[in-house]
């Protein structure tokens, strides 16, 4: 059983805030894990569109070839000229989803802001404990 608060010696007191920021630390590194997990969700999904643009270039490196062959067999359309326009087209696509997934990247903010603020309010409180 329990002595009244006001009977507690100071040791008593001292260990109750020990085991106190004992559990405290622990659920904080809980939050930050939990944080850091959720961000990395997200910046895995900005990946992936990288990923695709990268995809989508390859693609179309294989359809400026393609496209050369066949517009040199019906039209007679210079190598050069066809290689250009096509390349140019594929080009342009490929850099727009490139920038895309890397501005979606840069937005992503990876600050734990959660955990930063609650370990403010809990040095707040432990400064309030002692004092």
């Amino acid at each position: 059983m329990q002595q009244p608060t006001n009977e507690r010696s100071l040791g008593d007191l001292f260990g109750d805030l020990a085991r106190d920021m004992g559990t405290l630390v622990s659920q904080e590194v809980a939050l930050a894990r939990t944080e850091i997990t959720e961000t990395a969700s997200r910046v895995a999904k900005d990946i992936a569109v990288l990923a695709v643009g990268g995809l989508v270039a390859y693609a179309g490196l294989l359809a400026i070839i393609a496209a050369v062959i066949f517009l040199i067999a019906d039209r007679g359309v210079p190598l050069w000229a066809a290689a250009l326009i096509v390349g140019a087209v594929v080009a342009v696509v490929g850099y727009v989803l490139v920038q895309r997934g890397i501005s979606a990247l840069k937005q992503q903010d990876l600050t734990p802001r959660q955990t930063i603020q609650s370990i403010k309010e809990d040095t707040q409180w432990a400064k309030e404990q002692i004092g």
